[in-house]
C-alpha cells in the first residue's frame, strides 16, 4: 500500500481502532509469488541439468562435453523459463485489466444489478438486509472502491504488480541458473565423467534435500516429507537418463 494510500485509510479509521493497528503486527507470509518463482527456477535448475548430466555420463561422453552440453542447457533453460514466467504473469495481467474494463462498463450500464450482487457477496458472509444497506450505498457513492470490490469479492481477482512480469522472469531466470550450476560444479573439477557423476549425483541430491526442506517450511507443508519427495523425484529423473543413454548405447 503507498503512502496516500495508507494515509486516506488511516483518516477513515477510527483513532482506538488505528492505535491496534499501529501496534499490531501481522506474521502472515506475504512473498507467495516470489517464493513460487524460485521454487518453480531452482527445482528444475537442479533437475534438467541434473538429468542431462547422468545421461551424457552414461553415453561415456568427457567430462567437458557434458560441462559444455550442461552450461548451454542452463543458459537456453534459464531464458525458456523466464520468457515462460514473463509471459504468464503478463497474461495475468492482461486478464485483470479486460475484466476490470468489463466490469466498469456494467456498473455504468446496469448500477442496480451490480449492486444487487454487491448485497449478495454480504449476505453470502451472514450480513443481514439492514446492516449491508449502508455499505452497499456507500460503494454507490464511490465507483472505484466500488469497482475494486467487485473485481476482489466478485470475480476474486487481486490487482497484479505493474512489474511483475519482468521480476517473475528475473527470479526464475536467476533461480534456474543457481540450481543447475549445482550437478555440474564436479564436471569443472573431475576429468573423468564417470567419477563425476558419482559427486554429482551425491551434491544434487543433498542440494534437492534441502532445496526440498526449504520448500516445505515456506509453502506449510510438511519439511522432512517435502525434501525427502524433491530428493526422490530428482533422483528416479537422473536414474531413467542414465539408465536409458547406457540402452542406447548398447
Amino acid at each position: 500500500m503507498s503512502s496516500e494510500e495508507d494515509k486516506t485509510t488511516r483518516i477513515s479509521i477510527e483513532p482506538e481502532k488505528q492505535s491496534l493497528l499501529d501496534h499490531h503486527t501481522e506474521k502472515h507470509f506475504t512473498a507467495g509469488e516470489v517464493v513460487r518463482d524460485i521454487i518453480i527456477g531452482v527445482s528444475d535448475g537442479l533437475t534438467v541439468p541434473f538429468a542431462l548430466a547422468a545421461g551424457l555420463s552414461g553415453a561415456k561422453a568427457s567430462s567437458s562435453i557434458v560441462l559444455t552440453a550442461g552450461i548451454a542447457e542452463v543458459a537456453a533453460g534459464a531464458i525458456s523459463m523466464g520468457l515462460g514466467g514473463y509471459l504468464a504473469a503478463k497474461g495475468e495481467a492482461d486478464h485483470y485489466a479486460r475484466e476490470m474494463k468489463r466490469e466498469q462498463e456494467e456498473i455504468v450500464a446496469v448500477p442496480e444489478t451490480e449492486a444487487a450482487e454487491v448485497a449478495e457477496i454480504l449476505a453470502q458472509y451472514g450480513i443481514e438486509p439492514h446492516e449491508y444497506s449502508p455499505v452497499v450505498n456507500s460503494l454507490r457513492k464511490n465507483p472505484q472502491a466500488w469497482l475494486e470490490f467487485m473485481m476482489r469479492f466478485e470475480l476474486g481477482l487481486e490487482k497484479p504488480d505493474p512489474k511483475r512480469a519482468f521480476q517473475s522472469a528475473f527470479t526464475i531466470a536467476i533461480a534456474y541458473v543457481l540450481g543447475g550450476l549445482v550437478p555440474l560444479l564436479p564436471y569443472m573439477f573431475i576429468p573423468q565423467a564417470m567419477d563425476a557423476v558419482v559427486a554429482s549425483v551425491v551434491i544434487t541430491l543433498i542440494a534437492l534435500f534441502v532445496f526440498g526442506y526449504g520448500k516445505g517450511r515456506f509453502t506449510g507443508s510438511k519439511p522432512v516429507k517435502s525434501a525427502f519427495e524433491t530428493a526422490f523425484i530428482g533422483a528416479i529423473a537422473s536414474a531413467a537418463a542414465y539408465s536409458l543413454a547406457k540402452l542406447v548405447q548398447h
